[in-house]
């Protein structure tokens, strides 16, 4: 077991207890998730800035960046109110850009629109996109326009990480993908809980948790997975030892 291994297991460990606490609620909870959900990011981020394959994926750094903008919007969440939400927003905003920038320096050449499974999250977008932010106008007509332009973004993330180019690898287009779909599943589910529902059930925090948890490591294990050696298997990485 190396560090990085061991790393991405307390990862799944906090991960799994933070799920299961977000399902819950109260008082106590809220004060042990400060512990939990403040430790997500740094965590995740120490397995990938740890693991041998670090230096030579050309999306470890960006995916770091995108790291850091996702533990300040975890911590800004932590917190109840208008200014959390919205700080909160603005830094996975700053996150997803961090992760378009990677992922769209190493996409495949070709059309964006001639893409099928790029055509298939625009109309995710169009449909989901002006839904929330509808929800989010009637509370505030800035976070309506500022929701609009965070799901171009999370779509943009997805878009980018279909797009990734074969050279990176088939393990690192597959990762990507689906840790870009999980997360835009999660916001959109804290969407729905944050402006379409008067009284959100707390299994929805449980699932917005689970997806935003799993579509982080997916992301971080593509960006690894793109600087895994020629011919290097999942059972030569160093979390398999």
């Amino acid at each position: 077991m190396t560090l990085a291994g061991a790393l991405r297991l307390a990862y799944a460990a906090l991960a799994t207890t933070d799920t299961v606490l977000a399902g819950m609620g109260g008082e106590t909870v809220d004060r042990v998730r400060w512990v939990t959900k403040s430790l997500l990011m740094p965590v995740l981020a120490a397995s990938v800035a740890t693991d041998r394959r670090f230096r030579r994926s050309p999306l470890t750094r960006t995916t770091l960046l995108a790291e850091a903008g996702g533990w300040i919007g975890d911590v800004a969440l932590l917190r109840p109110g208008f200014v959390p939400f919205v700080t909160g927003m603005a830094a996975f905003g700053g996150g997803h850009a961090a992760y378009i920038t990677g992922l769209r320096r190493h996409r495949r050449p070709g059309r964006l629109r001639d893409d099928r499974v790029v055509r298939t999250l625009g109309v995710v977008y169009a449909v989901a996109g002006p839904v929330m932010a509808v929800g989010a106008f009637r509370q505030a007509p800035v976070v309506g326009v500022a929701v609009l332009g965070y799901a171009a973004l999370l779509t943009a993330t997805a878009v980018y990480a279909a797009r990734l180019h074969p050279a990176l690898g088939a393990g690192a287009r597959r990762s990507s993908l689906a840790g870009a779909v999980l997360f835009l599943a999660s916001d959109t589910l804290l969407g729905i809980g944050q402006f379409l529902l008067d009284a959100p059930p707390p299994a929805l925090g449980a699932a917005v948790m689970a997806t935003y948890t799993a579509g982080q490591f997916l992301l971080a294990d593509g960006a690894l997975r793109a600087g895994a050696s020629p011919g290097e298997t999942a059972a030569d990485t160093p979390e398999a030892t």
